[in-house]
């Protein structure tokens, strides 16, 4: 099983919608998908929206336990909102989940929960982290809007500082919203000249990704 990790330069910029895209281009591609997102807060009567996007993009593989199997109803850090239910969980209840869909397909994505360094679990153990006790490069999602530039430009720079068995394969630049700003015009090319990583694709509002790129290629 080889596994890529999908993170992104902070929260609501997409990473979820993003993945689906990925899962559908390699299903269509004739991989076999799983999906995990290890954990996920804001869930609303124990349902997470963003794991059972990507349950039905990977084409339902196993069940949605198996891709996000903790859940917490607070809006908050994961471990803050498994601490607001009495509960708790640890890195390697994060990893051991990932472990557990190696039967199953060839490509295994893993969604994180907000940014690179945003907390996984109580204690210092981030986004990053996981993807780096995963070995697994990572694409990083950017939001298409004034500022993505210093967003993602100082998520690498975070890859680079906190990574040591991962890296990161290329960026995802991802439309905000509906609404564009002056800036939308220039991102692509602004990024493309300052980052050390390839723009693998960008996405559209609404829209799919703007080219077929080889995921699994990436993994080699």
């Amino acid at each position: 099983m080889k596994t890529l990790f999908i993170t992104g330069v902070g929260t609501e910029i997409g990473k979820t919608y993003v993945a689906a895209l990925i899962a559908k281009q390699l299903r269509e591609s004739g991989v076999r998908v799983g999906v995990y997102k290890p954990v996920a807060s804001g869930c609303e009567n124990g349902r997470s929206e963003d794991a059972e996007l990507l349950w039905e993009a990977a084409g339902r593989p196993q069940t949605p336990e198996l891709v996000c199997p903790l859940r917490y109803t607070a809006a908050v850090a994961p471990h803050v909102a498994a601490r607001a239910e009495g509960k708790s969980f640890t890195p390697d209840q994060l990893v051991a989940g990932a472990d557990a869909w190696r039967p199953y397909c060839d490509v295994l994505l893993v969604e994180g929960a907000g940014g690179l360094l945003s907390p996984l679990s109580e204690g210092d153990f981030y986004n990053a982290d996981l993807a780096d006790a995963l070995a697994a490069p990572m694409v990083v999602v950017a939001a298409n809007r004034l500022g993505v530039i210093h967003d993602t430009l100082a998520t690498l720079l975070a890859a680079e500082s906190r990574c040591h068995c991962c890296r990161v394969a290329g960026v995802v630049l991802n439309s905000a919203g509906p609404e564009q700003d002056a800036s939308v015009a220039s991102n692509a090319d602004e990024l493309t000249a300052r980052m050390t990583v390839p723009l693998l694709a960008t996405a559209a509002w609404g829209g799919g990704l703007d080219r077929v790129v080889d995921w699994a290629g990436l993994l080699d």
